[in-house]
């Protein structure tokens, strides 16, 4: 198991009696980011109160569509085809998740995908609250190069064998839970817990298509993906909402605002700048006055567009924030 290097475990008297008695570390490789996107497998470390490993799980989910970027999940239609539906293993899912905290590297996207599935099956997660390792890695100061898991996991020397893969991305977050809770628990530093709200009904939207699976370097089917970028002829069509203007902090995101990234994304850029694109906003390449919102997991960096961001006074956010508000974009005034 890895050695902590941050701080040796605290004593039985020391450890915060207001922290909880459970954690469950999760991962799930997704067919992409939109609302109606599918679970293609998933994996669970529990862990106790000290962030112990007690066992792990994994399952393959056959998301009843087309299986989105192949590249970086690995699985495709063939190997998805025998895969239970997501409804047959709910249960034993929801056994693993039951009385825990959920923790996820941007635990948002996680637990959205997670509570979606439980919608339309009709059931609905055990899980009342989540826990962000990147808001934690925050909370500590951790003196990463970016947000990555790949970052995180580098810190604390837990050495991954399969990025993507849901087994093993859980297992690389629980061996990096484990010391920044204890560094945590050290420092008395409150736990960035939020609170999960399920879902109780749903209704499928035509399940969009990603497109004609990837074959190789040179196979990029029409309308699909490439590792990499985007390829040149695929052009985003243009956003057919007006400016409704600058994001307001603490408000709802509106169709048509004008949405800005820079720097590393935990999740793949192309497939986050979809989903914004997918929920209205318009995503620029480039930052100007009329941009209403910047996206990024590093405000301090000297970037230009974080340097205009500063000159212009435009709102900035995180990558988990900014997750959690495409999840309730405001429509596009009428008129």
């Amino acid at each position: 198991m890895l050695e902590d290097r941050t701080t040796t475990a605290p004593s039985p008297m020391e450890w915060p009696a207001a922290y909880p008695q459970g954690y469950a570390v999760v991962d799930v490789e997704t067919t992409g980011l939109a609302r109606d996107d599918r679970i293609v497998s998933a994996a669970v470390y529990r862990l106790d109160g000290r962030g112990e490993v007690e066992d792990h799980w994994y399952t393959l989910v056959n998301p009843e569509r087309d299986p989105g970027p192949v590249w970086i999940h690995g699985l495709t239609s063939e190997a998805l085809e025998g895969a239970p539906l997501f409804r047959d293993v709910a249960e034993e899912f929801a056994e693993r998740l039951a009385g825990r905290v959920l923790v996820a590297h941007n635990a948002v996207f996680d637990w959205q995908m997670i509570a979606r599935e439980y919608a339309r099956a009709e059931g609905e997660a055990p899980v009342r609250q989540r826990l962000c390792t990147i808001a934690l890695s925050k909370e500590l100061r951790l003196p990463l190069p970016n947000h990555k898991l790949e970052s995180l996991a580098a810190h604390f020397g837990v050495v991954q064998q399969r990025a993507h893969h849901a087994l093993d991305d859980a297992r690389v977050l629980a061996e990096a839970f484990r010391p920044s809770l204890r560094a945590a628990a050290a420092g008395g530093v409150r736990l960035p817990l939020h609170e999960c709200r399920p879902l109780t009904e749903w209704q499928d939207r035509p399940a969009p298509r990603i497109g004609r699976q990837a074959s190789g370097p040179g196979d990029h089917g029409a309308g699909g993906y490439r590792p990499g970028g985007w390829r040149p002829s695929r052009k985003r069509p243009a956003c057919p909402h007006p400016n409704p203007g600058r994001y307001e902090p603490g408000e709802r995101l509106k169709q048509g605002m004008r949405v800005a990234f820079s720097g590393d994304t935990s999740v793949e850029r192309e497939l986050l700048e979809d989903r914004a694109t997918e929920a209205g906003l318009h995503v620029a390449t480039s930052l100007s006055r009329l941009t209403s919102l910047l996206v990024t997991n590093d405000p301090d960096s000297g970037t230009s567009k974080v340097v205009k961001a500063r000159q212009y006074g435009t709102p900035v956010v995180d990558e988990a924030a900014f997750g959690q508000l495409l999840g309730d974009v405001e429509p596009a005034s009428q008129g």
